[in-house]
């Protein structure tokens, strides 16, 4: 794909997609309730279409229309054997969450991906789920394919995790609803939330305090009506867009604006973004609103501790609007960034280098030096989907035209980018 940059604008309106992770979980939690579950602005992008799949291979009856979805729910105990290995593709989400409803089975499954998840350490999950008894065989110890095989018993446990990692708790979380008593979790820092309040908003039984969630499966989940929030992760390349380039304006409608979620906005407005936030409602357990953002003169800051797992699918983005900041920003203790879809802090610092931004890499994050001047070049994205979208946007700071290889995994998480990219520009 070829970006021509230098002197653009973002000027309009656009309504954020619907959220992956919500968009996720609508399909799994809905899939195991009693009754029938609508997800409303369902996010058909690769993703969560193969989670979809995976939950038909499984033998529920799930139909879609439109942008929503319905799901034929067939409790805790009524998916089936399937005739064939589960495939994620590129989603970690599925193959990890997924793993903890397969494991309270009562059959054998394997669940695989593409190459890119053959490569993601698996320890993380089978580690908390082999000690409420589950049974998962892997490759090397840590890799898919996983094999689940059935088990007679599971218990609850106190799981106390060295990394706050919203997929193996929520993991940890499914498969708690096939143990007998009371499961926890302690979390060095609070990670996004969506499955907690999901839980609670189909009935079952979660208690969160501080960075303790607690999951009691006394109640089996029954289906409902979802309305999917706008993505913040997807909203926050435009939102990055509009305050690094000049004369841009533009609104964003319907954002999910999760306290789990919302560290990107604390960030930039730290960094003296000038984003309004206006219009807060609340849809099924969900705060949304809608946004106004404005060119920016952005200044650098140090960004570490419990803020990371708030915007840690935002470094990459966040990274961009640094280079483009007044002054160093310095990003620590995201680590978790390096088994991601691709080894995010070296992949964007080789990106971000190579378009003459001043970038240091770090053990667990990286050293930006701001006001860099852009040039334009060929980009590989190591086909990872945020690393495509935000050197999409930073190919718009550089005179010229810059070639960014591997887009493709751009569907995996938004179908539309650049469609909407495209309807934004402004030259």
């Amino acid at each position: 794909m070829y970006i021509k940059g230098g002197n653009v604008s973002l000027i309009g309106e656009i309504n954020a997609p619907g959220d992956k992770s919500i968009s996720h979980r609508t399909v799994m939690l809905g899939s195991i309730s009693e009754g029938v579950t609508i997800g409303d602005n369902f996010l058909f992008s690769e993703d969560c279409i193969n989670t979809i799949n995976c939950l038909r291979n499984l033998g529920v009856d799930i139909k879609t229309c439109d942008n929503k979805v319905f799901i034929n729910g067939v409790g805790l105990y009524g998916l089936n054997k399937p005739k064939k290995e589960l495939y994620v593709g590129n989603s970690g989400t599925t193959i990890r969450l997924l793993t903890g409803i397969l494991a309270g089975q009562r059959f054998q499954t394997i669940i695989t991906g593409d190459k890119s998840i053959e490569k993601r350490p698996m320890r993380r999950i089978i580690d908390p789920l082999s000690m409420m008894g589950a049974n998962i065989n892997s490759k090397n110890n840590n890799y898919p394919p996983l094999t689940i095989l059935p088990v007679k018993e599971l218990n609850s446990i106190i799981y106390n995790q060295d990394i706050a990692s919203a997929q193996v708790k929520s993991a940890i979380m499914f498969l708690s609803l096939y143990v007998n008593g009371e499961t926890k979790i302690v979390q060095p820092s609070k990670s996004r939330d969506h499955t907690e309040r999901m839980m609670k908003y189909f009935g079952i039984n979660v208690i969160e305090k501080d960075n303790v969630v607690i999951i009691n499966s006394n109640i089996k989940p029954k289906g409902k009506e979802v309305f999917i929030p706008g993505d913040m992760s997807s909203a926050a390349f435009f939102i990055v867009g509009a305050l690094i380039l000049k004369n841009s304006h533009i609104k964003i409608k319907g954002v999910g604006y999760n306290k789990t979620r919302s560290g990107i906005i604390d960030v930039l407005k730290e960094m003296g973004g000038n984003i309004e936030i206006f219009n807060y409602r609340e849809v099924n357990n969900e705060p949304i609103v809608d946004m106004e953002i404005r060119s920016s003169n952005l200044r650098g800051i140090e960004i570490k501790g419990d803020l990371i797992p708030r915007i840690i699918d935002e470094i990459p983005i966040l990274a961009v609007a640094a280079a483009c900041a007044d002054g160093k920003t310095i990003i620590k203790n995201a680590e978790e960034l390096r088994v991601k879809e691709s080894n995010r802090i070296n992949v964007i610092v080789e990106g971000l280098y190579s378009m003459g931004v001043g970038i240091k890499e770090l053990k667990d994050g990286m050293i930006i030096e701001g006001k860099s001047n852009f040039k334009s070049g060929k980009i590989n994205t190591y086909k990872d989907h945020r690393i495509a979208m935000s050197m999409s946007i930073a190919a718009l700071m550089a005179d010229g035209v810059s070639k960014i290889d591997n887009i493709s995994s751009i569907k995996t998480s938004y179908p539309d980018f650049l469609k909407v990219l495209n309807e934004l520009m402004k030259y």
